[in-house]
């Protein structure tokens, strides 16, 4: 259940989601520092009576808060108010300089590999059991790895029908990174939905396209952070359906089809950045809009 509520973090909403998925069954809880809700989620967390060793904790670095690792570690562990967080990520390849303003390139300090070391640094004290990364491309990570002494354990990005990551998803396999997808419903427009190939699927299965979706993930290898505070919709999306061999060949290559293969979500820019970086440094093959280059 991933818990990104909007910038004002969703309020008591937070909350109350964070207690039904874990009453429907969800054991994996995502959140960070950027939403703005680990108090609440933790507080959910705590309330709902599961031990603690059967739940699966994320939270993530915030790019303002890279001249800062150790300490924004523990403010989100006094946030959560838990013993220990299993997940700790970089939320973004970009960060503040030191004096607070926001870089805009790889060469200036502190860059995601300084950010890294510090990272590591955290696995010694025994409050986090794994450190990976979020909306790390190809190019960037092949770049983090050249001093990395440990292997991000995951990289969370942007993945859905629309943008499968199919070469990013090998390239993590290869490097012993798990690779799992936030969105994967398209964040509040899923334009995949309507497309007539995966509809049919839907159809076919008696299910909803976002079980469709949820459930091609889960087949490929990739997990899925889903949201809702829907408690019928957090039910259905952790039943699964089991598609065929040419269901899951659809819908891989759903994403071919003219204007299909682009980022579905509304944080690029009009002149095709992402929080001030260039799809070039962020290293994603992207036009103006999110369009996909072929």
């Amino acid at each position: 259940m991933g818990c990104w509520l909007g910038p004002e973090g969703g309020g008591d909403v937070a909350e109350e989601m964070s207690k039904n998925a874990l009453k429907c069954g969800y054991r994996h809880i995502d959140t960070a520092a950027g939403y703005f809700n680990e108090e609440l989620v933790g507080k959910a967390i705590r309330e709902s009576g599961i031990p603690r060793g059967e739940l699966f904790v994320t939270t993530k670095l915030a790019y303002f808060h890279g001249h800062r690792v150790r300490e924004a570690f523990e403010d989100s562990l006094k946030a959560l108010d838990l013993e220990y967080i299993d997940q700790y990520l970089i939320h973004w390849p970009m960060a503040h300089t030191l004096d607070g303003a926001r870089a805009r390139s790889f060469e200036e300090h502190p860059n995601f590999v300084d950010i890294w070391a510090e990272m590591e640094k955290l696995l010694d004290t025994g409050k986090v059991r794994a450190i990976g990364v979020s909306n790390f491309s190809i190019k960037n990570l092949e770049i983090l790895l050249k001093d990395a002494k440990v292997v991000p354990a995951n990289n969370q990005v942007e993945i859905h029908p629309y943008l499968p990551q199919h070469a990013l998803q090998q390239y993590c396999n290869e490097k012993g990174i798990l690779l799992s997808a936030y969105s994967p419903l398209g964040q509040g427009n899923p334009m995949f939905f309507s497309d007539p190939d995966f509809a049919r699927i839907a159809e076919s299965h008696d299910a909803t396209p976002a079980q469709i979706s949820i459930s091609w993930l889960v087949q490929r290898g990739t997990p899925p952070i889903v949201k809702s505070a829907n408690v019928e919709r957090m039910k259905k999306n952790i039943t699964l359906v089991k598609l065929s061999h040419g269901e899951m060949e659809i819908i891989d290559n759903i994403h071919k089809k003219p204007g299909a293969h682009r980022s579905l979500l509304p944080y690029h820019e009009p002149d095709g950045t992402v929080l001030m970086w260039t799809y070039e440094q962020l290293g994603w093959p992207m036009t103006v809009g999110g369009l996909v280059e072929a």
